[in-house]
């Protein structure tokens, strides 16, 4: 019986995109609480699944150069469509997307509207923070960027940025980040404004 759950197990876990998490309560269809947690620990110590985070799995990607596991990127999409939780980059990858430094986060950070945690995948750990709102507006965006990276700036670096950021973007996202000021904190509010005398 075991072995049929963990072959039904596998088989779902297969059909499902790159990235997306399987947990223990997504599976009780297939068997018992007990049941489907030794079969989950099994795939696990057989390779075929990646335990991610507390309750949570993922498959292995199978290449023509051997296994490897789900990319962050992937997780986090999956994450995002599964949970409805607003994730992304934090502000010094946001920083370093727009050319504001060339250091690389060694880490990988996103913020989330959702709960803190933490992810395995393979070497690699995926930290996800909880935060303000503001701090996840306009998420995925190019203007979005521009707010976590004036945050990972501060208050007292974000002036000296101010004409560097307005050439980066597009009038369409500079218009993108004025309607956001509402929600920002009245040092960004008051720097992003000063944009708008640069366009």
């Amino acid at each position: 019986m075991m072995k049929t759950l963990c072959e039904k197990i596998i088989q779902l876990a297969e059909r499902m995109p790159e990235g997306e998490a399987l947990s223990a309560k997504a599976l009780l269809h297939l068997g018992s609480r007990q049941g489907v947690d030794q079969a989950l620990s099994r795939l696990v110590r057989r390779g075929q699944l990646l335990r991610a985070g507390r309750g949570t799995y993922v498959r292995q990607v199978h290449t023509k150069f051997g296994s490897r596991p789900p990319s962050p990127t992937k997780l986090i999409e999956a994450l995002a469509a599964q949970t409805g939780e607003t994730i992304t980059p934090n502000g010094a990858a946001a920083a370093n997307a727009l050319g504001l430094t060339s250091q690389v986060p060694i880490k990988q950070i996103y913020l989330t509207s959702g709960p803190s945690r933490k992810f395995t995948l393979g070497s690699q750990i995926v930290e996800l923070q909880h935060t303000a709102r503001w701090q996840t507006t306009l998420a995925n965006t190019k203007a979005g960027q521009t707010v976590r990276a004036l945050a990972w700036l501060g208050e007292q670096k974000a002036g000296e940025a101010i004409p560097y950021l307005r050439e980066q973007l597009m009038s369409s996202e500079l218009a993108e980040l004025l309607q956001a000021r509402p929600v920002l904190p009245t040092w960004m509010a008051r720097e992003v404004s000063r944009m708008a005398e640069y366009a």
